[in-house]
C-alpha cells in the first residue's frame, strides 16, 4: 500500500487530497493542529517546538511515497492593523515548517525513490496579495524552496511540484475574504485536489489548477503593475476589518 503524508489535513484543500488518496487505495498519515478524518499527527506548526515534534512523529511513521505540505493561515487587513504575532505566526506556518518538514523527511530517507514532495503555494506568487502581505512573501517563499529543490532531489529519485492555486472554497477563504465576495466564484477543493494528483502521477513541476487560475498567473507575469492594481480594487479596497 502506498503512503502518503500530508499537512494541513483537517480541512480544505489537504482534506480533499486525503480523501481522493484514500479512495484509491493509499495509507493517509494526516497532520493538522485539528482533529479530522486522516489526521494521525496533531501539532501546531506556528512554533519551532511544534514543527519540531511534527518532523519527528512523521519521520517515524514513514517512509512515504508521497508528501503533501499543504498546512497554511493568513492574516489579511491593513498591513498596520495587523499584530506583528500573526505575521510571524504566518510565515512559520506556510513557509519555515513546510522547508523543515521538507528537509528533515529527506534526510531521514523517509521520501521513497520514485516519490514526490508537493509544496502548496498559492496565486499570489504570481499576482501579489495586497492585504495579506505576510501570506503572500510566505507563499512565494515556498514556492522559490520548491524550484530550488526541483534539480537536487531529482538526482535523489524524488520528484517536486509546485501548486499555486486561486481562491478554493474553504472556510478559511470565507474567513478572510473582502465583504461581498461571492463563494461560487471559488474552485471547489475536491476539483483541486484531482488536478494537484494527476500533476504529481505526471511528474509536472507547476500547476495551477483551473482556466482562470492560470489567466491570472499570465496577467501577473505579463504585467505585474496592472495585476497588483486590480489585486488592489478587487481585495485591499474592499477589507473592512483585520482578521487573524
Amino acid at each position: 500500500m502506498k503512503r502518503a503524508f500530508v499537512t494541513g489535513a483537517a480541512a480544505g484543500l489537504g482534506l480533499s487530497i486525503g480523501d481522493r488518496l484514500k479512495a484509491e487505495g493509499w495509507e493517509v498519515i494526516g497532520l493538522d493542529r485539528d482533529a479530522g478524518d486522516h489526521v494521525r499527527i496533531r501539532a501546531d506548526l506556528s512554533s519551532p517546538d511544534g514543527t519540531d515534534r511534527a518532523l519527528k512523529e512523521a519521520a517515524a511513521s514513514g517512509p512515504y511515497d508521497l508528501v503533501v505540505l499543504n498546512a497554511g493561515i493568513s492574516a489579511t487587513g491593513r498591513f498596520e492593523e495587523i499584530d506583528a504575532e500573526a505575521h510571524r505566526r504566518v510565515l512559520a506556518v506556510n513557509a519555515e515548517a513546510a522547508m523543515v518538514l521538507a528537509n528533515g523527511l529527506v534526510r531521514a530517507s523517509s521520501v521513497l525513490k520514485g516519490g514526490s514532495i508537493v509544496f502548496v503555494s498559492s496565486l499570489s506568487h504570481f499576482v501579489g496579495y495586497p492585504g495579506a502581505a505576510s501570506y503572500a512573501a510566505s507563499k512565494s517563499a515556498i514556492a522559490i524552496y520548491a524550484q530550488s529543490l526541483r534539480k537536487p532531489l531529482k538526482r535523489r529519485g524524488i520528484a517536486v511540484t509546485l501548486v499555486c492555486p486561486g481562491p478554493l472554497r474553504t472556510g478559511q477563504a470565507a474567513r478572510h475574504a473582502p465583504e461581498g465576495a461571492k463563494a461560487e466564484a471559488r474552485m471547489a477543493p475536491e476539483i483541486a485536489a484531482a488536478a494537484i494528483l494527476s500533476a504529481v502521477s505526471g511528474k509536472r513541476f507547476l500547476v495551477t489548477p483551473g482556466l482562470a487560475a492560470r489567466g491570472s498567473m499570465l496577467f501577473g507575469r505579463l504585467a505585474p503593475g496592472l495585476a497588483s492594481r486590480a489585486m488592489r480594487r478587487l481585495i485591499y479596497d474592499r477589507l473592512d476589518r483585520p482578521v487573524w
